[in-house]
């Protein structure tokens, strides 16, 4: 990603721009690695972002909503009690490194002015937060501990004296000439964009690149690199995303990035800060959730393999069993023949009765005829119990693997922390997750169903999980209201509200419209011609100690149709 010294510097341009002189009200940490500053400037109220995880380190403005811990962590209270209530007066960029400082001025308990500084660390894997007194230089606390055993050059505790990063073995973006370029400038793009790369401290390779595209001497691409200074001075930059067909943002920088251009959308943006967070809203929210339901996918998919495996095995036995006749057949032949059979056989060849045809019967030699044929009707009856048995083992597994494959459907559809939270109480509820000790969880938020509503106005709600499945159907739908299900695909429980109006009455837009969510929010969304129920909902019953969500239904009818969402949603 290109959050390099130069995106660095145009956020922290933009920073000191708006939140100079400002107010640090609340502080918030609804991550392990992330912190939200509530910041009151002089014109208005504003939201700093910070993260140091190390797939999408970054520091920006934003406007998005964060569910944060019932219990704050220590580091949260730790710069609650520092930084609130201080006064902003600096912020700046150290160098052209990735790294972004606010100085606060604060009241201590004694109720003297003490200045003190947040240093974010926009470095990869080595990202971090760090809280600093100012006259001392010593660290107060930093969101990740590098203690002696991980880097031995330069540790990051609380008590010791801050050290800023060793800085790399070259020219800063700032400082290069002519000359400089005229010295490590290559033929081809290749060769000058690796050559300025490997000399100019500050940029990306995407921005080593571009430098390199727009020039062949060193007079040509200094120019290029002058122009860019100038423009980071007075900040006219064209902040921009580079997105591909599916939506999927590729970069992003403050400099047009002429290649992407060629490939991708490029969606610009009127400030850094709207650009990066757009980028990674996009870019990591679903990744943001899968990561949050990692342990959820895998817990699930291990408990669908074992049910896989125990069906496959329950169907072998089934098959098996269901082929024990012989040994009756075998019991009635010997025992219809035991004067033809000699002691201490091993086989004996006889007449079949019913086919009249000579069949071979393997004999234990260790017993008499007799005790081989109730041998072989012993075996006969436990086979037919057996048949009984693993028919309703393998009832039960197909319902556990009905449910949990639509569990997966649910965690592969969620869009929200919140809802991950919700699938996940359900797991623990139903035994198939551990309760774990945790004083880092959210403030649990009710879930509740998606709303839309149809071309014609029909009020739709769609369930998120399990159950809210049951919810809508049992509690909130009537009995003339339709209930939609994809037919023999794991997915939500849909409800078209009629109105009062009887399932005929309604218009075949409506029907199809409502099918379409059905077929969207299930397995199947990115399937076409997808197969739907539905039905009013009085005609589906939950059959006792069903799992949630689980159901059965009759008079229902089939519509087939593509995944789609209306033109109108209501999200509760």
């Amino acid at each position: 990603m290109a959050f390099d010294g130069l995106v660095t510097r145009a956020i922290a341009k933009e920073l000191a721009q708006k939140i100079e002189y400002g107010k640090i009200e609340k502080i918030y940490q609804p991550d392990i690695d992330e912190l939200v500053f509530n910041i009151h400037t002089k014109t208005g109220n504003v939201k700093l972002y910070a993260s140091c995880n190390p797939s999408h380190a970054r520091v920006h403005f934003t406007e998005q909503s964060f569910d944060n811990p019932a219990v704050p962590l220590s580091f949260c209270m730790l710069m609650r009690k520092h930084f609130t209530g201080g006064r902003i007066t600096k912020v700046a960029q150290k160098n052209i490194e990735r790294i972004i400082e606010i100085e606060v001025e604060t009241i201590s308990e004694l109720g003297f002015s003490v200045n003190k500084k947040i240093i974010f660390e926009i470095m990869g894997k080595h990202s971090n937060i760090i809280a600093m007194d100012q006259e001392s230089g010593k660290i107060i606390d930093c969101i990740k501990h590098v203690s002696f055993d991980v880097n031995r050059v330069r540790q990051l505790l609380p008590g010791k004296i801050y050290e800023y990063p060793p800085a790399q073995d070259k020219i800063s973006f700032d400082d290069v000439t002519l000359s400089d370029l005229e010295a490590c400038v290559f033929p081809d793009n290749d060769a000058r964009s690796k050559a300025i790369l490997s000399h100019v401290r500050g940029i990306s390779p995407v921005i080593a690149g571009e430098i390199a595209d727009n020039g062949e001497t060193a007079s040509e691409l200094f120019d290029r690199i002058s122009s860019m200074r100038d423009a980071l001075e007075s900040m006219e930059l064209t902040p921009a995303t580079y997105v591909d067909n599916d939506g999927v943002p590729k970069e992003f920088h403050v400099f047009p990035l002429t290649t992407h251009g060629l490939y991708y959308e490029t969606k610009t943006f009127a400030t850094a800060c709207q650009a990066v967070e757009n980028f990674y809203l996009n870019k990591n929210s679903s990744n943001r959730v899968k990561q949050k339901s990692n342990d959820l996918a895998r817990t699930t998919k291990a408990a669908l393999d074992k049910m896989y495996l125990k069906k496959q095995r329950l169907s072998n036995d089934l098959l098996k069993a269901e082929n024990s006749e012989d040994y009756r057949l075998y019991g009635e032949l010997l025992n219809a023949n035991i004067y033809a059979i000699t002691p201490g056989a091993k086989e004996v060849s006889v007449l079949n009765y019913y086919t009249g045809e000579n069949i071979t019967i393997p004999l234990d030699v260790k017993l008499s005829p007799s005790k081989n044929a109730q041998s072989y009707f012993k075996k006969y009856g436990k086979a037919k119990t057996a048949v009984k048995e693993k028919a309703l083992q393998l009832e039960d597994v197909n319902r556990d693997i009905e449910y949990l494959e639509s569990v997966s459907a649910f965690i592969d559809n969620a869009q929200t922390e919140n809802e991950i939270e919700v699938i996940r109480d359900e797991l623990i509820e139903g035994g198939y997750l551990r309760r774990r000790k945790n004083i880092f969880k959210a403030a649990k938020k009710k879930s509740s169903p998606l709303e839309y509503r149809t071309s014609e106005g029909y009020r739709v709600l769609v369930g998120r999980n399990n159950v809210e499945n049951d919810f809508l159907t049992f509690k909130q739908a009537g009995s003339r209201d339709v209930w939609f299900h994809t037919k023999d695909i794991p997915g939500s429980h849909v409800i078209l509200f009629t109105e009062g109006k009887d399932i005929d009455d309604l218009s075949e837009a409506a029907i199809f419209e409502t099918a379409s969510l059905a077929a969207y929010y299930s397995k199947g969304r990115a399937s076409e011609n997808v197969p739907v129920d539905y039905v009013q909902a009085k005609f589906v019953k939950k059959p006792n100690g069903a799992k949630p969500g689980m159901v059965i239904f009759t008079n229902n009818r089939t519509v087939w149709t593509n995944p789609a969402l209306p033109e109108t949603k209501e999200e509760k």
